[in-house]
């Protein structure tokens, strides 16, 4: 329990990168869960390519290799889905949305991996000129094949339901008392602006009384 507010951070440190609260709690959750959101950010950086205008810098010959980070993506997936179906408790508590969500994630990385390691590859050229062209404001076509219309409208759907969906917890973890707070409860008293101010309202009325009474 951190004392210190250098304490605090190192603890959300490891909270953001490792997932240490789901380490402790359940060790295969924690497993395809890290699986997933390691893989999803290391595939959503080599997306960044795409949408830089013009040349691309050397450095990004360095990420290419992130590409076989989809299949942790995928891995991880899967294996909370099967959470979802296979343990009880979990699936006592799941909504349809829930699985619904899941899904959508798990076919847009399986879309990709398709056209990244199988023959059905798409025109990388157009792409980028289109993303990169919602960049600059300079409309490009798409490419027409199916997996890749597939890919890219489920995901504009995962980004129209993002805000309003379970998926936006990213943030929640920084506004957590119990992660962002120093453990100094003994040594400083804690309390809100307004309890202080309720509390100071009632100690005057107190006053008032007990002068009354004498």
């Amino acid at each position: 329990t951190p004392l210190t507010q250098t304490g605090v951070v190192m603890r959300m440190a490891r909270e953001v990168v490792l997932f240490e609260s789901l380490f402790k709690a359940n060790k295969w959750t924690w497993l395809f869960g890290w699986l997933f959101h390691v893989g999803l950010l290391l595939v959503l950086i080599r997306h960044v390519r795409y949408f830089w205008p013009g040349d691309l810098p050397e450095i990004f010959l360095l990420i290419q290799p992130f590409k076989y980070a989809a299949f942790a993506m995928v891995i991880g997936l899967v294996g909370l889905v099967g959470r979802r179906i296979f343990v009880e408790r979990i699936r006592y508590i799941s909504a349809p949305s829930d699985y619904l969500m899941l899904i959508l994630l798990l076919v847009i990385g399986i879309s990709g991996v398709v056209m990244t390691f199988t023959s059905n590859h798409t025109d990388v050229i157009m792409v980028k000129e289109f993303a990169s062209g919602l960049i600059t404001f300079s409309w490009a076509d798409l490419p027409t094949e199916v997996h890749f219309l597939t890919h890219v409208f489920l995901v504009f759907v995962l980004m129209a339901i993002f805000p309003i969906s379970k998926l936006l917890h990213v943030p929640g973890i920084f506004f957590s008392p119990t992660r962002n707070q120093v453990d100094d409860a003994r040594k400083k008293r804690h309390i809100s602006p307004w309890a202080l101010k309720q509390e100071q309202e009632h100690a005057v009325k107190l006053d008032e009384a007990l002068g009354k009474d004498e």
